[in-house]
């Protein structure tokens, strides 16, 4: 133990008595993150696979249960209210209310006093229009949490993170908005064997008390559904681009029926409403998304890029492989004049690029696709699904860096798609060829590419499944922006069955860009 002298008197002793109470301060906050661990949450987590589901949802209020969209919105938490704000440290927490189909959760704080439950107190709330008698409620807990820090000018604690919702959580970097969600789990999110998914939750969450000047901020959840538990642990690091690093163990709950067929590690939920691939007649603006396509880094180095879309029916695509470096749902276009909107503002919505730390082996990325009839839903999943699943009883532990990407974000090293579009201009071909034909432009860039000369023998490398044939195919320099520019036509045999398309550019046997894949749908 280190004992202080009341006996300060110059300013120096005093400077070097705050400094040390400081590093003391810190210590207390290291030594409490190492008494609890992901190991506490994952043995909690054990124990609830060990039992049978118990759905636990705490009765609502029937006048917050029946509050409308704007009545729930108008439930603020007060600022001065934060967590840590009075400590002056780099982040706060600011808590949701409870609502409408919004489940409770319990929130714990873990500092240098211990592990301390934050019920919910109606104080800390300002109910806007409302007109309710909170003290006679109890304790509600919280719907979920947002963390603040100053992530665009230090003048200002700006919204970092957010948890809200079933395992839902999404992040902000620099200059960004909000877009894209991630979730802790996807189970049978394509409706393998028939069955509805199952949405896993967050039940309990762990708030690590940050120390001064640190420069990430940490917390744990435990996550329960009918099949499954599972204990993690977030590292979040602002920036530019601010990483989440996930670590996750889950386990199979014993005796709790069919057999899970999918399971989706590292799941991302977006929307694509209409884009440059799939315009949409009578809207001012050219694009609507969160992000416009997704792609993929396998073991075997190669790069595939497949842009979305929004189909008539619900499309589920699969791309197996070896080997994982890393998927993710991007949000490659980044100008405003794509877009055209100045309240959504699309262009600042961010990519997120997946990364795994260590050899998840072979799998799969899955992406699905539902049809959507306005903006105002997500309708895009893409998620990693091993080969091997855990047995009832087993756990598999996995990790991965979650990167939320702006301008500077991921690309493949050569060369990588930077639009695709659908459609036919002037044509010659008689009107029943071009009833049945299917063109596109796509545009690459990339320093493998760029170092080419004009002339250079590209070649566009294009193959089609039995459905389709591939009529023509085009590779060749855009004068205007010296992108290189592929255009390809193929005819579908039967307009009944979907066409799957992979394409890349080749400059003397060596491939110069990514792999752009497409499905053709009826």
């Amino acid at each position: 133990m280190v004992l202080l002298s009341p006996l300060i008197s110059s300013r120096a002793a005093m400077a070097r008595a705050a400094r040390l109470a400081l590093l003391l301060g810190g210590l207390l906050l290291t030594g409490l993150a190492q008494a609890w661990s992901l190991d506490d949450v994952a043995k909690l987590a054990q124990q609830r696979a060990q039992t049978p589901y118990q759905p636990v949802r705490q009765a609502i209020p029937a006048e917050l249960e029946h509050l409308d969209y704007d009545g729930l919105r108008d439930i603020r938490f007060r600022d001065d209210k934060a967590l840590w704000r009075a400590d002056g440290l780099p982040y706060e927490a600011k808590f949701f209310h409870v609502g409408r189909q919004n489940d409770s959760v319990r929130i714990h704080e873990l500092s240098a006093t211990g592990n301390k439950a934050l019920s919910y107190k109606p104080g800390d709330f300002s109910f806007g229009k409302n007109r309710f008698q909170p003290a006679r409620w109890g304790d509600l807990g919280h719907a979920g949490f947002r963390i603040h820090t100053p992530l665009n000018s230090p003048a200002y604690k700006d919204e970092l993170v957010v948890f809200l919702g079933a395992s839902y959580f999404r992040a902000l970097g620099t200059g960004q908005r909000y877009g894209l969600s991630a979730r802790g789990l996807a189970v049978d999110t394509a409706g393998a064997g028939g069955r509805p998914e199952e949405f896993p939750r967050f039940t309990d969450f762990w708030l690590e008390k940050p120390a001064p000047g640190a420069k990430q901020i940490t917390l744990y959840a435990l996550l329960d559904s009918a099949r499954m538990t599972g204990a993690y642990r977030f590292d979040i690091r602002p920036g530019e681009q601010t990483v989440t690093e996930v670590h996750a163990r889950v386990f199979m709950r014993a005796g709790a029926g069919p057999r899970v067929a999918t399971l989706g590690l590292a799941p991302l939920t977006s929307m694509f409403f209409f884009g440059e691939n799939q315009p949409r007649a009578g809207d001012f603006r050219p694009e609507v998304h969160d992000s416009d396509g997704l792609m993929i880094a396998s073991s075997d180095g190669e790069w595939l890029w497949r842009p979305l879309q929004n189909p008539k029916a619900p499309v589920a695509t699969s791309f197996a492989m070896k080997g994982l470096k890393g998927f993710g749902l991007m949000q490659r276009d980044r100008l405003f004049t794509s877009y055209e909107d100045t309240e959504a503002r699309y262009e600042a919505r961010p990519s997120a690029w997946v990364t795994p730390i260590g050899d998840w082996g072979p799998g799969r990325v899955e992406l699905l696709q539902l049809p959507t009839p306005d903006e105002t839903h997500d309708n895009v999943a893409a998620y990693w699904v091993p080969d091997r699943l855990p047995q009832a009883g087993e756990s598999l532990n996995f990790a991965y860096q979650l990167a939320w990407q702006g301008d500077k974000q991921q690309r493949p090293p050569n060369g990588w798609v930077t639009q695709s579009r659908l459609g036919i201009g002037f044509n010659k071909l008689d009107a029943p060829t071009l009833a049945q034909a299917i063109s596109y432009v796509i545009d690459f860039a990339g320093p493998a590419l760029d170092a080419l000369k004009d002339d250079a023998p590209v070649r566009a490398v294009v193959s089609s499944d039995s459905n389709g044939r591939v009529v023509e195919s085009h590779a060749y320099r855009n004068p205007v922006n010296g992108q290189w520019r592929m255009t390809l036509r193929v005819q579908r045999i039967n307009p009944a069955k979907p066409v799957e398309l992979r394409a890349f550019l080749q400059h003397n046997n060596h491939t110069v860009s990514e792999t752009w894949t497409t499905l053709v749908t009826p």
